[in-house]
């Protein structure tokens, strides 16, 4: 009874938190579809996307600390590395930095329904196995910051097999970027989003507090590229500090879950399992 009463406890809380994400979201489809059609827009269409990533947050009822070492440097814009380990990464990105951000996501993005388009046009869509794709992406990231505007770049390219415990080996364009510009770099530490959605291949979700702490910026005026490896290494090493071991590893499948899989594994059936 009580795998059965945890089992229906994370399906609601599934059904909750995947419908607070869509019904936002389809009441301002017509307005941010409008609003992505034009790059001056694209100023509103970012302020509608934090308040939509707001909302839905604090609807599902977690609680979020938001700390910032050091001030963010005004007027500046800055380069944004964050670890990556979950779906809801860029969400709380957006709750969580001001000022209107472009954000470089891969390209897969560009092809969810209804959002894909939006994505696409109003930020940087990246395919990291193209040469000529992450050309491109890293001229829209320098105009972007060449127009006073803020940038968020996923060092690691993707998710790592143990989110919250390792990162994968920093890609050198986000650093060269910042290098280039003459612009501040800021490590980004989100140590427990894996906890409340992991990339489990399907829809995982548990309560959990989160966690995004801005590191103090660190400047690259008079750094070449010679200094990538050295920067990259402390870039790393701040990000990793705020890791926290007591929240290792993803979230467990429903307790009832694992039951029928045990079952399933010793007589075989035609019955799904879900997630």
């Amino acid at each position: 009874m009580r795998r059965l009463l945890q089992y229906l406890g994370h399906r609601i809380y599934t059904t909750w938190a995947t419908f607070w994400f869509v019904m936002p979201f389809v009441v301002t489809y017509p307005l941010q579809w409008l609003l992505s059609r034009q790059p001056k827009w694209h100023r509103y269409l970012h302020a509608l996307n934090r308040v939509w990533s707001i909302l839905f947050i604090r609807m599902w009822g977690i609680p979020v600390a938001v700390v910032r070492k050091q001030p963010l440097p005004a007027g500046q814009p800055c380069v944004y590395v964050p670890n990556h380990s979950s779906y809801i990464d860029i969400p709380l990105l957006f709750k969580a930095i001001p000022g209107h951000l472009n954000i470089m996501g891969k390209s897969s993005l560009s092809k969810v329904p209804l959002w894909g388009p939006i994505f696409e046009r109003g930020y940087i869509s990246v395919d990291r196995e193209s040469r000529v794709s992450r050309g491109r992406a890293l001229v829209q990231a320098r105009q972007t910051l060449d127009a006073g505007r803020s940038v968020v770049i996923f060092p690691e390219g993707a998710i790592a097999e143990r989110p919250g415990e390792e990162l994968l080996p920093f890609k050198d364009g986000p650093f060269l970027l910042a290098i280039a510009a003459g612009v501040p770099i800021v490590p980004v530490t989100m140590p427990y989003n894996h906890r409340f959605m992991p990339d489990v291949g399907g829809l995982r979700v548990r309560y959990s507090p989160l966690r995004i702490v801005l590191h103090a910026p660190i400047s690259t005026q008079g750094l070449t590229p010679d200094d990538l490896p050295a920067l990259k290494e402390r870039v790393r090493a701040i990000i990793a500090s705020e890791f926290d071991p007591k929240a290792a590893g993803v979230p467990a499948p429903s307790p009832f879950v694992k039951v029928r899989t045990t079952q399933a594994t010793a007589e075989p059936s035609n019955t799904s399992v879900t997630r």
